[in-house]
């Protein structure tokens, strides 16, 4: 009863990631598609806004108990949601979908590498980064990627990394309150850009119905479900697991947006999803030693 216990307790945040994963990419390419009418700034804007109400709504993170002791972490992880969602979306606006977050995913492997210490992990690491590398305009010169979206993505990527690092200490600080915080943080800094860049235009009914599902699709559900997996799994579980997301990013960019990959690209899915499931065999032989608890 035990083992069956604890294998739900490591599969379940596994889930829970991957759905975090799809609930991002579906919610991205519905902004992809409002780029015309508010730009990446105005869309950014109006996704952390509303992501953020909906959170303090369902999370009420003013009965959270910031300190001296914790506030650190909590800032740097509201600042990189704030700062990594503005380099995501405008690079986005430049580059395919599944491009984007292809690059995007140096930052979670670089976390996996640095935290790695068995020989096996080192084998998923390599097998993703060859997807990656497969996926990158760098091995497939035909893409034609703009080179300031490649940039602004690399940059995304960074943030990345330590939304991971500092999440998983905010996770375990504030409980799942520490999204609604921390999308508070992020938002002070990325409406007001938003509203400088598009002004009221972001207030119409045409602009905040999608806006709204983009806030809880790409904001609101993720953010929630990727804090709970956080302090349940280790950082470098988690980061492996992350190499799936350009799987996620390349199909909805097939299906909604009609950005469509070649054998080469579709061949390096196949090695990125292959890499995922040896990272979530081994996380079945670690139990997470952070949690909520």
């Amino acid at each position: 009863m035990r083992d069956h216990s604890t294998r739900f307790s490591t599969l379940l945040p596994i889930a829970l990631v991957l759905a975090a994963m799809a609930s991002v990419q579906m919610g991205a390419s519905i902004a992809k598609t409002m780029f015309p009418v508010v730009g990446p700034l105005g869309m950014v804007a109006v996704r952390v806004a509303l992501g953020t109400i909906v959170l303090c709504l369902i999370l009420r993170p003013w009965r959270a108990r910031v300190n001296a002791g914790n506030w650190r972490a909590l800032a740097v992880y509201g600042i990189t949601l704030g700062v990594m969602n503005v380099f995501y979306y405008l690079s986005l606006s430049r580059v395919p979908l599944g491009i984007v977050v292809a690059i995007e995913f140096t930052g979670p492997l670089a976390v996996a590498v640095f935290a790695s210490r068995r020989i096996v992990d080192f084998f998923w690491i390599v097998l993703a980064a060859a997807g990656l590398l497969m996926l990158l305009p760098v091995a497939n010169p035909g893409v034609g990627i703009d080179p300031v979206g490649g940039l602004l993505a690399l940059a995304a990527g960074a943030c990345w990394a330590i939304y991971i690092i500092f999440g998983q200490k905010a996770g375990a600080d504030h409980g799942a309150q520490g999204v609604a915080l921390g999308s508070l943080i992020s938002a002070v800094l990325v409406v007001p850009v938003g509203f400088i860049d598009r002004g009221t235009t972001l207030l119409s009914g045409s602009v905040l119905l999608p806006g709204l599902a983009v806030g809880i699709l790409s904001t609101a559900l993720p953010y929630s479900l990727e804090m709970y997996a956080l302090t349940r799994l280790p950082a470098r579980t988690f980061g492996i697991l992350m190499s799936i997301e350009p799987a996620f990013g390349a199909l909805v960019g097939v299906v909604y947006l009609h950005e469509w990959l070649t054998t080469i690209q579709w061949i390096a899915i196949a090695l990125i999803i292959t890499a995922s499931i040896g990272a979530t065999a081994s996380a079945r032989q670690s139990v997470p030693t952070v949690g909520l608890e």
